[in-house]
């Protein structure tokens, strides 16, 4: 009887802690440092994940995270299985698909690599007509590079089989985000030393991609701005990215 009139008492008195606000997002399993599935074969861990809860936190909403192949993550968001994907660019191709916070989560370059004996640096896109680029099956790349003629694309399941391919030279290029494509090399010794960066095709920014379909997709990406922007302004989305740089060498 004691024990129970102390949970009434607290729910009283804390409502915020009894009545927190829940909400369930799908995250990609395989995109670090930003999101990528964690030691416990479940839950994601990254910079991108790590934004999402702190912004999130600052509305009272906690949340449940979905940790799946890209392609699924942006199936569940177009649907009602989660209220949102994450990390998405915004394309011509997917403007319509989605509900956008203004506020881009973080900025992430869209890099060109190549092999290390290639001689060519400061690549842009017109450098790439002619030649066999791969990408990433089921993630999204500027409209103009997808559409362009000239270029020949070749998709790959992930990022390391495009690396895989690139190195036994089956591709000429490969398109891979910065930091991700160098944390890749970094850490497999059969592809250290074989890669460099050649040029960089754009700077991109990253949303969280909210559902149309799901009752909470609109609300909630009302609340995510307003949490990003609290973030923004109590300096500490500065010092979480001034950590996360620091941690990564940048």
């Amino acid at each position: 009887m004691k024990s129970t009139a102390v949970v009434v008492l607290l729910a009283w008195l804390l409502p915020g802690l009894a009545c927190a606000e829940r909400v369930t997002l799908a995250a990609e399993d395989d995109w670090a440092p930003y999101s990528v599935i964690g030691q416990d074969g479940s839950s994601p861990e990254g910079f991108a994940v790590d934004l999402v809860r702190a912004a999130f936190a600052t509305q009272g909403v906690e949340v449940d995270f979905l940790t799946v192949p890209f392609s699924r993550c942006l199936f569940y968001a177009q649907g009602t299985r989660a209220v949102g994907c994450f990390d998405v660019t915004i394309t011509e191709a997917n403007r319509e698909q989605y509900i956008w916070h203004p506020t881009p989560l973080f900025e992430e370059g869209l890099a060109i690599f190549g092999r290390a004996d290639d001689p060519h640096t400061g690549m842009g896109a017109k450098d790439l007509a002619g030649k066999l680029v791969g990408i990433t099956n089921g993630y999204t790349y500027p409209t103009s590079f997808m559409e362009d003629p000239a270029i020949r694309r070749h998709s790959a399941n992930s990022d390391s089989q495009l690396l895989q391919m690139l190195v036994a030279g089956r591709l000429d290029y490969i398109l891979l985000n910065t930091m991700p494509g160098y944390m890749r090399i970094e850490q497999d010794p059969h592809l250290r030393g074989k890669v460099k960066l050649t040029g960089v095709l754009q700077t991109d920014g990253f949303w969280v991609a909210f559902s149309k379909a799901h009752p909470d997709g609109a609300r909630m990406a009302r609340l995510f701005e307003k949490g990003l922007q609290a973030l923004h302004k109590n300096g500490r989305y500065a010092s979480m990215t001034a950590e996360f740089r620091k941690r990564y060498g940048q």
